[in-house]
């Protein structure tokens, strides 16, 4: 079956994910070990609105709204957007392989993270939030700077250079990272917790600073869909119809690497949702970026929100499994069988460029 057909028999598979992801979000939201279910979260949600008169207990209608449901909506941000980045270095890198941390942003921000923790600034707030996701974002920011320098060295002209430049960043930084855990050895619980990836203690500060960037990154890569189908062409190729592949591969990379510094900074380091999903998806539905774009961002909300529900429910006691964990142990079996299953995936399916 070709991907043209492939897309056309499958064209109702975003509409479907459009429906699955809140539903998804509000099945999440309504379970959790304090015994307040779906009726309190309707309930809540209605005396919010002022559609009920009020009869919930604060504390309860606190759990529900600022600590539920603000964790699911930010578990769903954040695993769209690192599903959208991974559509975006996939399609620059022309690498069905490559996702958010090819290119060393997730070191650099890990390696933020873990100097505010060393510096004990974890439990101090700025413009209503902590200072670790801040430090985490500035670490990816300069872990970007740090690639395109590199790149830029090499004159920035294929995806190749990009790779290796984000090997080397990456391998330094977490070299550093190392260096930091072995400086403090009682940090080192808090820094390897935080790199493991979690949503708990996160609330509508942390929603409010990542979403802007996933939506900004998800509106831009929309907008560059048709530039980002040409580039499988390669350089030569994409530039005979009209695209400038170095101007456009660097504004790309700009923004899923501010996707990924953003989502990070709030949640850790999760893998495989910037990988599986698109790859999945991919097969499903085509090639065509803007379709594949819109529903990554879906499919990774909701693959994101169902593994933070198992990590705050597998464990008895009211004990959190880092949701890093459940993505791994979910995508990284799941992504073995679509590397036997997809020749894509061994590449043989795309020439080097």
């Amino acid at each position: 079956m070709t991907p043209t057909n492939t897309s056309r028999h499958n064209s109702w598979l975003p509409w479907a994910l459009a429906m699955a992801l809140p539903a998804t979000i509000l099945w999440a939201a309504g379970i959790g070990s304090s015994g307040l279910g779906w009726a309190d979260l309707a309930r809540a949600l209605g005396e919010t609105a002022g559609l009920l008169a009020p009869r919930l207990d604060e504390v309860d209608r606190a759990i529900l709204l600022n600590v539920r449901l603000s964790r699911v909506l930010l578990a769903a941000v954040a695993g769209g957007g690192l599903a959208v980045a991974g559509v975006i270095f996939q399609g620059i890198l022309l690498n069905p392989l490559a996702d958010p941390y090819t290119v060393g942003v997730s070191s650099g921000a890990a390696l933020g993270a873990s100097v505010a923790i060393l510096l004990g600034l974890g439990g101090y707030t700025a413009w209503g939030m902590g200072l670790l996701p801040l430090a985490a974002f500035a670490g990816a920011l300069l872990a970007l700077g740090a690639v395109q320098l590199l790149a830029a060295s090499r004159g920035f002209t294929g995806s190749g250079t990009l790779i290796l430049a984000g090997i080397v960043v990456s391998t330094t930084l977490s070299a550093g990272i190392s260096l930091l855990k072995s400086l403090n050895e009682d940090s080192v619980s808090s820094i390897v917790f935080w790199i493991m990836g979690s949503f708990s203690g996160r609330g509508w500060w942390h929603v409010a600073f990542c979403l802007p960037y996933v939506a900004a990154g998800l509106v831009a890569a929309l907008f560059y869909g048709r530039d980002l189908d040409l580039l499988v062409l390669g350089d030569e190729g994409a530039r005979q119809l009209g695209v400038d592949s170095v101007r456009v591969r660097r504004r790309l990379l700009v923004g899923a690497s501010m996707i990924t510094g953003a989502c990070v900074a709030v949640s850790g380091v999760i893998g495989f949702v910037g990988l599986v999903v698109p790859h999945l998806l991919r097969m499903t539905l085509g090639p065509a970026h803007r379709r594949l774009l819109f529903s990554s961002f879906l499919g990774g909300g909701i693959l994101l929100v169902l593994a933070d529900a198992l990590s705050r429910t597998l464990l008895p006691g009211g004990e959190e499994l880092p949701v890093g964990v459940v993505t791994a142990l979910l995508g990284g079996p799941f992504f073995c069988y679509l590397l036997r299953l997809d020749p894509l995936a061994r590449g043989r399916g795309e020439e080097p460029t």
